[in-house]
Formats: C-alpha cells, structure tokens, sequence
C-alpha cells in the first residue's frame, strides 16, 4: 500500500509542476530559458569552474604544508667492507659489517612558502582574466538563449495565427462553394464555376494541413529551446499583436550605450588583456625566483617492529632553507618566445579596434533593418485591406454574375499572400528588435 501511496504523491507533484509551466509570457519562457536550457547551466558550471580556477591558481603561492611516513624492513642488510685492521686483523683483509637496524621508521612535516616569482604573479592576473571571460561568455549565452526564445515564440505565434486565418479563410469558401453549389443546380451557373472554387477549397485545406504540422514542430522547437520534453503542453499568454504593440516604440533604445558594454567588445578586450599577461609570462621566464622552506623530522631505529612502543628511542632533526634559481641562458629561446608573445599582443590590439568599429556598423545597420520592418508592417497592413476589400468586391460581382470565377480565385489567392506577407512583417519586426537589443545588450525588461 504504502509504495503506491509514493507513486501517487509523484505523479501528482509532476503534473502541478507541468501546469505551472503550462502558460508562459515571452518574459517567463526568457527566464525559464535562463534557469533550465543546457546551454545556460553550461555557461553557468563554466563560470564556477573558472572561480574555482582563480583559487586554485592563488592557492600555489600560499603556504604549502606536507607530511610524510616512511618504513623501512631491510629483508637483507646491505653489507660494507671496512678493513679488517681497524678490528686488530692482518692488513689487506676486509670485515663484512652491515650499518644500522634492520628497521627503520621516519615521519616528516613541510612547511614551504614562495618568495617571489613573476609567473606566480602573472598567473594570480591570468586567473582573473579567465574568470572574466568566463563571465563574458556567459552573458553572451544568455544573450543567445534570449533571442532564441524570442525567435521561437514568435513562430509558434505565427503557426497558431496562420492556422487561424487558414481555417477562418477555409470555412468562408466552404460556404461560397456550398452557396454556388445550389446556383448551379438551379442552372444558373456553369459547373466550371463550382470547380474553380473547389480547386481553391482544395489548396487552402492542404495548407491547412502543412500549417497544423509546422504548428507542432515550432511548439516542440520552443519546448527544446526551454529546456522542456518535446510533448509537454504549454500556452503561450503573449499574443502576436502585444509583442508588436511593444516592439514597435524604440523608448527603451533611444540612449545607445557605450561600446565598452557590449558583450562582443568585452569578449575582444579580455583577449587583449589575455595576450598581454601572456607577454608579462613570458618576461617573467628572465627573473630569479626564490622559495623557502622548514623541515622538520623524526626517525627511529629498531631490529623489530617497537615503534608503537613507549620506550621506542625517536631522534628528531629540523632543517631551513632558502632555493633561489637564476636563469642565465636559454640560446635565446626566452628572446624568441616574448617577441612572439609581443606579436600576438600587437595582433590582438589591432582586432580589437577593429571590433569596435564592426560593432558600431552592426547596430547601425540593424536599427535600420528594425526601422525598416516597422515601417513595412504598415505598408503590408494597408496591402492586406486593399486585398480584401479587392476579394469582398470580386465575391459580390461573381455571385451577381458580374465577374468570372477566375477572377474571383485570384482575388481570393491574392487575399492569402497578403495574409501571410502580413504575418511575416509582424514576426520580422519582433526579429529585428531582438536582433536590435541582442547587440546593444540593454537590461531585459519585456
């Protein structure tokens, strides 16, 4: 009884979490996004890592304590020839003696510090650097995963607005084929007529079709982008004409910030810093370096194993000392690689400029392409009236017997692609203004 009690308690803890993801704003899915997509914990993992990094390289510079035990049991004694005169013996003989007990035990304690060395140095800075640049990259994940969310919310927004005019379009021709239907059997129109329009009928439900399945694909795209199974349902509370009525004001965009804050920027001068603490590495390979040290030891001797014994004899010893090492010639070899290091650090200062200018030149141009898609949204706006005004006539004047059934298909086809031009233009501004905040980075407020 008492297990499928749990079973019950899980499966009902799972289904209250699903349903507290079932509706999702475009700013809850961002931030659902940030907390669960792979991409974004990675990110997360890399800069801990790299923290952890910053330590471990600070660390080596501290005091470094160590301890040691050793055992010795001599299975057989090394034997030394000593003259045998020493002994009283005839000149020219040797005596086989072996030195020492048979076993031997010594335990030994550390103590050693750096004094100075200019790598340490430059590591404890290399080591900050990488943090930041671990930092960088995170932002900059976050800065994709953002325009992801927003590319694939507004998919899912055009699939669900498309689906809903094809259907909408499909039970408007349904009636006009039923209503002509009856025209025609009343001999008052031709049957081609009929057949025209079920022609049309016939291309709107296979669009129907191909838009219910690109429905399902974007909702599971937007699942995977959130870091969701593939078939949990959500709802997304956000509608197409709210995001655009927010996306086409630039208020929060009007104050370009500095370069300097651009992620891309920040990324290309920590490369720079980067190349050169690997030039100040380099100059540092020429310096002394100094390190001390205390020792402390205590041994014991024994032909058997007393060491655990109270009246064991321990002998202690305790040893300072100081290593300094110089380095005087390396055949130029250290010459050659601080030139290198200095190259690379010239190379980086040049690409640096040059992301700054590249930078300015993006947001430039992507203001302009925001621009632009603001104002195609009300050429296409005024186009799509046009078409049904166009296609409302035509249907008036067919069934007057006005106009050809030709006519009215493609005032009909017409109608349809400014639809879908229409819901194009409203997904490419929302596009193009993510596109737009990716690169001046402002704080997300949607």
């Amino acid at each position: 009884m008492l297990p499928k009690f749990i079973l019950f308690l899980f499966i009902t803890a799972t289904v209250f979490s699903q349903q507290e993801i079932t509706q999702l704003s475009l700013k809850e899915a961002v931030d659902f996004a940030l907390q669960n997509n792979s991409m974004s914990k990675n990110a997360a993992r890399d800069v801990e890592i790299a923290k952890l990094q910053k330590w471990e390289t600070t660390s080596t510079g501290l005091p470094q304590i160590k301890a040691a035990i050793s055992y010795n049991n001599w299975l057989r004694q090394q034997i030394s020839l000593i003259p045998a005169e020493f002994f009283g013996g005839s000149p020219g003989q040797f005596a086989e003696i072996a030195f020492g007990t048979k076993q031997t035990m010594n335990g030994t304690i550390t103590v050693s510090q750096k004094i100075f060395d200019g790598s340490y140095l430059v590591g404890l800075q290399a080591a900050k650097v990488y943090l930041e640049i671990s930092e960088n990259a995170k932002e900059k994940t976050e800065i994709e995963l953002r325009k992801m969310v927003a590319y694939a919310y507004g998919n899912v927004l055009l699939s669900e607005e498309n689906l809903k005019i094809v259907n909408s379009n499909i039970k408007l021709l349904e009636k006009n084929v039923q209503d002509l239907t009856q025209v025609y059997e009343n001999g008052l129109v031709e049957q081609e007529s009929v057949q025209q329009l079920q022609l049309t009928l016939s291309g709107l439900k296979s669009s129907q079709s191909y838009t219910k399945r690109l429905k399902t694909i974007a909702y599971q795209m937007f699942n995977n982008t959130l870091g969701l199974d593939l078939n949990v349902a959500v709802e997304l509370t956000d509608s197409m004409d709210k995001l655009i009525a927010i996306y086409t004001t630039l208020t929060p965009l009007q104050s370009i910030r500095e370069v300097e804050n651009v992620v891309d920027y920040k990324i290309a001068f920590n490369d720079v810093k980067g190349k050169e603490l690997l030039l100040k590495l380099e100059k540092s390979k020429a310096l002394p370096t100094l390190d001390a040290f205390l020792n402390g030891s205590y041994s014991a001797n024994s032909e058997q194993f007393t060491f655990l014994d109270n009246s064991q004899n321990w002998f202690g010893a305790s040893l300072f000392g100081v290593t300094m090492k110089i380095p005087i010639f390396s055949s130029f070899g250290r010459s050659a690689s601080t030139k290198k290091a200095y190259l690379n650090f010239e190379k980086s200062k040049s690409l640096l400029k040059d992301t700054s200018e590249k930078i300015k030149l993006k947001i430039s141009s992507a203001r302009s392409e925001y621009e632009f898609a603001v104002e195609n949204l009300e050429i296409k706006k005024e186009a799509l009236e046009l078409s049904e005004n166009i296609a409302q006539k035509n249907e008036i004047k067919f069934f007057e017997g006005l106009t050809t059934s030709f006519d009215l298909s493609q005032a009909q086809q017409q109608l349809y692609v400014a639809q879908q031009d229409y819901l194009q233009s409203m997904l490419n501004i929302l596009i193009k203004r993510i596109d737009l905040e990716a690169l001046i980075n402002p704080p997300y407020t949607n």
